[in-house]
């Protein structure tokens, strides 16, 4: 959002609390937590040690002697939280197709077996159809593709990719026209343990335990703010060879970070080619990350 991101230019990573709220160190108090909260759906702030408390994020950045250049910014969001209509044109726009119906309901159709019979060479189970809300369009702009949606911390939609379950399909996969600077299947992640990191949905289905796709080849900054403010301790990054160099940026950036990397040694397969057993066969026999190795790999490529 471009309010936190704004905020977080002036006071730093914040911790994301309960929905709308974000705690940042303290500015005037010093406190060695982070205590000041700013809701950033109505502005208000407040620090829960010494009291310092304002209606709105200009009064916060005015008592911070802010620079004009960003005072501007905030002209943006007047005397309400852009954010709101972000959320809102989201909801609006961010939904599953019209045509979505869910695989774990029985159907008659051809549409139906023939989506279940593409999942199943892709190994994916009824288990992982229920726990994914995996689904099907028979018609529309996703007609004959599954539909894999992703759901954020709070359970809304954040993102959806389709694939075709036709070979001789002219268009293989679909997503929608929104931004992929997400947390894929973030409602399911346990920032607790070791995080795995994929490209596609089916990877990370494939992967199953704390597995985030990137629906691409980068990781994008609300990830990468995500792994620090959440402290995560240490990350495998499996991503296909042909995105080595990036993958070697983010995990020298994470190293430095203090975050312990696993960079898995993917080959011609895929964690949804390799299945589950091997992926994490392989991810054991991989030694973590260090400054030699990580030299050396940039210099390979």
């Amino acid at each position: 959002m471009q309010l936190i991101n704004l905020l977080e230019s002036v006071m730093g990573i914040s911790k994301i609390l309960k929905k709308g709220e974000h705690a940042f160190y303290c500015p005037f108090c010093n406190h060695y937590k982070k205590k000041l909260q700013v809701n950033v759906l109505s502005q208000k702030w407040r620090c829960w040690v010494c009291d310092k408390k304002g209606g709105s994020v200009f009064s916060l950045f005015k008592l911070l002697n802010v620079s004009n250049d960003k005072m501007k910014k905030l002209d943006d969001f007047k005397n309400d939280y852009i954010g709101k209509k972000e959320y809102k044109q989201k909801k609006d726009i961010l939904q599953l197709p019209n045509e979505f119906k869910s695989l774990w309901k029985p159907s008659k159709t051809p549409e139906y077996r023939n989506a279940l019979h593409y999942l199943k060479g892709r190994g994916i189970d009824t288990i992982d159809i229920r726990r994914y809300n995996i689904g099907y369009c028979e018609s529309g702009d996703y007609g004959g593709m599954v539909i894999i949606p992703s759901y954020d911390l709070y359970g809304s939609l954040n993102f959806f990719t389709g694939r075709s379950y036709y070979q001789d399909s002219y268009m293989k996969h679909k997503n929608p026209p929104v931004t992929k600077d997400i947390i894929g299947f973030e409602n399911m992640i346990n920032w607790n343990i070791p995080i795995t990191i994929v490209e596609g949905a089916f990877d990370a289905i494939t992967v199953r335990r704390n597995c985030i796709p990137l629906y691409g080849k980068v990781i994008m900054n609300n990830l990468k703010k995500m792994i620090l403010q959440k402290g995560v301790k240490e990350v495998n990054l499996a991503l296909d060879p042909d995105a080595i160099k990036n993958t070697l940026q983010t995990a020298e950036y994470l190293m430095n970070e203090g975050v312990n990397v696993v960079v898995v040694p993917l080959k011609e397969q895929d964690p949804n080619d390799m299945g589950r057993n091997d992926f994490y066969n392989l991810v054991r026999n991989t030694n973590q990350l260090d400054l030699s190795s990580l030299v050396k790999l940039k210099f390979s490529i």
